[in-house]
């Protein structure tokens, strides 16, 4: 999301219909957000209003709605204790591992996601901010924490944007691939966030696409290097509107896909979404339809969200399930679009 204060199916770009029964991607979840709370686009960061998801609400979403991937954003600040640079805060990282080990609990894959929008506290890392080292620092503990875990994926930067230059930003995020995969997790994905709040339809423009596809694991290869990709269904593509106008396919997940076959390469969207309305349902299930059919280049999607949102913040957004005794009820959007049951 862009701020946490506060994708009957049509296709077009020549997807038959005949490839939707047999194709989707390997991976469908939605985030369990909670350890984002109080961050902002600039990266500062208000922990009072952290608050822990419900770890039951993924045993639901894998049993009742088949989904297999969680992602789990949380607050650079948090994980620290608000100290740039230093160690996990024992505290503050047990409450985090807890939603971490019961995601992984579910056999799901789970996504460790750095929700600051490549800031701390204004400052952009590696352009002004906060030094390359202090985010490799960050992703080196991480790493070692969960290098044994075949199921973690590691979200280097949630939503990246309005960065001043592109190549510096793709040496700060090779700088995190290089720590990750020194740091004994050599083998699990890591996903290559982009300028322009991981758009989808701004990657190619942007050089956003040209510049990551330069950063390279150690060894040279870009094998489990998976392109990081966001895009809402509303009229300015904010997640911050409860209707719906496109599906976004031929403005941006169209041309995405031929950019990435052309290169041999992979992108998980990991945010999309859409209030529960007729209109979100239309366009956002519409635009999974396009995911599931172009599978070959799109690894999966993850909806936003569920997680610790209160019911009586009435939030746009929200697919968090209503817990009735034993059971649960999802909400309009998820039952309609996200679910695989």
């Amino acid at each position: 999301m862009k701020s946490l204060l506060l994708l009957a199916v049509v296709f077009t770009s020549g997807v038959a219909a005949a490839s939707i029964a047999t194709s989707r991607t390997k991976y469908a979840g939605v985030n369990i957000a909670g350890f984002d709370f109080g961050m902002a686009t600039t990266g500062t960061e208000d922990m009072s209003q952290i608050l822990a998801p419900d770890n039951a609400q993924m045993t639901h979403f894998v049993k009742d709605d088949g989904m297999n991937i969680f992602r789990l954003p949380v607050a650079w600040q948090f994980l620290v204790n608000n100290n740039l640079g230093g160690t996990l805060n024992s505290g503050n990282f047990a409450r985090y591992d807890n939603l971490v080990q019961a995601c992984l609990g579910t056999g799901a894959l789970c996504i460790v996601d750095v929700h600051n929008y490549a800031r701390w506290n204004g400052g952009i890392v590696g352009q002004g901010g906060p030094a390359n080292s202090q985010l490799t620092s960050l992703w080196t503990q991480l790493a070692t924490k969960y290098a044994g875990k075949t199921n973690i994926v590691f979200g280097i930067m949630n939503e990246p944007h309005d960065i001043p230059s592109i190549t510096t930003w793709a040496a700060t995020v090779q700088a995190c691939v290089t720590a990750i995969r020194k740091a004994g997790a050599t083998s699990q994905m890591i996903l290559l966030p982009s300028n322009g709040w991981t758009g989808a339809g701004t990657m190619i423009s942007d050089g956003s696409l040209t510049a990551l596809s330069n950063v390279t694991n150690p060894d040279s290869t870009t094998t489990n290097l998976i392109f990081d990709i966001h895009k809402y269904c509303d009229t300015d593509s904010s997640g911050t509107h409860a209707e719906c106008v496109m599906n976004n396919i031929d403005n941006a997940f169209a041309p995405l896909a031929t950019a990435l076959r052309a290169i041999g390469r992979q992108g998980m969207v990991t945010e999309t979404g859409g209030g529960n309305t007729a209109s979100c349902v239309q366009y956002v299930c519409q635009q999974l339809a396009y995911l599931n059919a172009n599978a070959d280049v799109y690894l999966g999607y993850v909806g936003w969200s569920a997680g610790a949102f209160q019911p009586s913040w009435n939030y746009v957004l929200t697919l968090v399930p209503t817990k009735n005794g034993n059971s649960w009820t999802d909400t309009l959007l998820m039952k309609s679009c996200f679910s695989r049951a």
